[in-house]
């Protein structure tokens, strides 16, 4: 008796599982363009001793400049990025975070899908069973 309730249960953590992974990914398709990184305000010394920003009491640094970092595939990049554009930058790492999160939550399920799957006391009786009849 305990295995068929706990065989039902399964069956519904399973069904449960699966509706959580198919709404993440509707919401994986439903994101837009993505970048990594982080972006970041710099100020710049150039150098020049008549400059402002050499002023040995009150510099004024140039700028501000806006940097993006990120790293693909093992390889770090840096890139200048216009004013204009940093606002929408901003916005694409907004969704690259959302997109890990949701991945990150996928690769949660799945390991509890799998845990179910193969190493609940029903997954164990079902492996036998299939081993007994071959």
């Amino acid at each position: 008796m305990l295995y068929i309730i706990s065989a039902m249960n399964t069956k519904r953590s399973l069904r449960q599982l699966e509706r959580q992974i198919g709404a993440l990914q509707e919401k994986l398709c439903a994101l837009g363009p993505m970048h990594p990184g982080s972006v970041s305000r710099q100020y710049q010394v150039c150098g020049n001793p008549a400059c402002r920003c050499m002023h040995p009491q009150r510099p004024q640094r140039h700028g501000p400049y806006y940097k993006l970092a990120y790293v693909h595939r093992g390889k770090p990049t840096c890139r200048f990025v216009r004013a204009d554009c940093v606002a929408e930058l901003k916005q694409r790492l907004r969704v690259y975070k959302t997109f890990r999160a949701l991945m990150d939550r996928w690769i949660e399920l799945s390991i509890q899908r799998g845990v179910i799957e193969y190493f609940s006391p029903a997954a164990r009786k079902t492996a036998v069973r299939k081993a007994r009849s071959s």
